[in-house]
């Protein structure tokens, strides 16, 4: 089933070549590829490549992607020894322990807990190594995210056959009930003239005239052939494989609208009427749910 819906979320967790790597994506329907990532600023590197890949699963929705990587698995530490500092600290206790006549019984560890006297220098990212790593984890998550994507795809996809099929139903009755109305017109019209004429007899060409132009004007055979063309290829790209299809729905959507609104100022059937009124609102149902596919 081809229809992918723009709402999804996947996640993946994995720990490649001893690093440990979270990673969250989200979306949510949008016109345009709107792309925004939570990404600690050590690995900010990666966002390029990684927008990339999500761009070429992804072609519109609003996206969020959230980054974690434990640094302490990738990222190696040294510890720096202010040693001038330390020297100082000693001079100092030296001093104190002779004025204040107590024992000076400073230690290496002591020492070591003074502030500054040891820095941790982390050292440097590996940022080739920590790239592939992340690619591996993304297109885990990626699978995930796609697959809720589907899922959402094949209930609109129901949603949406079902409901052309209604429009399609309707079409149907519209088509059966134009030609009645015609009949009942020229039943109203020869009623009236009989009337107008007090019995006497009444020229039957000019009541087929009459006829005649208000069959033309309230014909909507062009209409009914062109809503079914639009309904046609609807069906065609919502079972079509390939790229997204939701900017062309939605155009077809429009089109459909407009004949269903000149069927609608063209009728003077109460019956027909009541059809183009379902028929828009199911429509309308169409327009809303498209909004949401790929």
């Amino acid at each position: 089933m081809p229809v992918k819906s723009m709402t999804g979320y996947g996640r993946a967790n994995a720990v490649v070549d001893g690093t440990q790597i979270n990673i969250d994506i989200k979306s949510v329907n949008h016109r345009y590829f709107d792309f925004n990532s939570k990404i600690s600023k050590d690995y900010i590197f990666v966002e390029d490549k990684v927008k990339k890949i999500i761009n070429e699963n992804i072609t519109r929705g609003k996206i969020d992607f959230y980054l974690f990587i434990n640094s302490d698995a990738v990222t190696e530490y040294d510890l720096e020894l202010n040693e001038p500092l330390a020297e100082g600290y000693v001079r100092a206790f030296k001093t104190i322990s002779k004025k204040m006549k107590i024992k000076n019984d400073i230690s290496a560890s002591f020492l070591t807990r003074m502030p500054d006297v040891v820095k941790i220098k982390k050292g440097d990212i590996d940022e080739s190594k920590t790239e592939s790593c992340v690619v591996q984890v993304l297109k885990q998550a990626l699978l995930s995210f796609d697959a809720m994507r589907v899922a959402e795809g094949k209930k609109l996809y129901d949603d949406l056959v079902n409901n052309l099929d209604i429009i399609e139903k309707n079409i149907e009755e519209i088509e059966k009930l134009a030609p009645k109305s015609i009949e009942v017109y020229k039943e109203k019209l020869k009623a009236r003239m009989l009337e107008a004429l007090e019995g006497r007899e009444y020229d039957e060409q000019r009541l087929i005239m009459e006829v005649a132009i208000f069959a033309d004007k309230i014909d909507v055979g062009e209409e009914t052939v062109r809503l079914k063309s639009h309904l046609s290829q609807f069906k065609d790209l919502i079972d079509s494989e390939g790229q997204p299809v939701g900017k062309k729905l939605d155009f077809i959507v429009q089109e459909m609208n407009r004949e269903v609104n000149t069927i609608g100022s063209k009728c003077n059937s109460i019956d027909i009427t009541r059809f183009v009124v379902d028929t828009k609102s199911v429509i309308e149902k169409i327009r809303e749910q498209i909004q949401n596919i790929e």
